[in-house]
């Protein structure tokens, strides 16, 4: 790729946009995510006995299995959430930059 290209896209407020945005909501959901799995393995570490109460008299499932199925769930939604954002927004912003460097390809 020409080095006049790349200058160009790069200091193309769309793509400062969309890096800022792209960048800040990646971190934001995977701190949420990586919160929720430590949090999990932390409770696990230092108190067995909270998620190790069975759900009811009698039953043979802990806790642990649907707090923990519910934290994969979560997972898979957070990453439903960013591809949904991706598609949208920043999908727009993408085909914008594309849009104002077409010319110089």
């Amino acid at each position: 790729m020409d080095k006049t290209l790349v200058k160009k896209i790069q200091a193309n407020p769309n793509y400062i946009e969309l890096v800022s945005k792209r960048s800040g909501f990646a971190v934001k959901l995977a701190l949420f995510v990586l919160a929720i799995f430590y949090s999990y393995i932390l409770v696990i570490a230092f108190n067995k006995e909270l998620l190790g109460v069975k759900l009811d008299e009698a039953s043979v499932m802990t806790w642990a299995f649907p707090v923990a199925a519910a934290i994969i769930i979560v997972s898979f939604i957070t990453t439903l959430i960013y591809v949904k954002r991706a598609n949208g927004e920043f999908e727009d912003l993408t085909n914008a930059i594309k849009e104002d460097v077409k010319d110089d390809l």
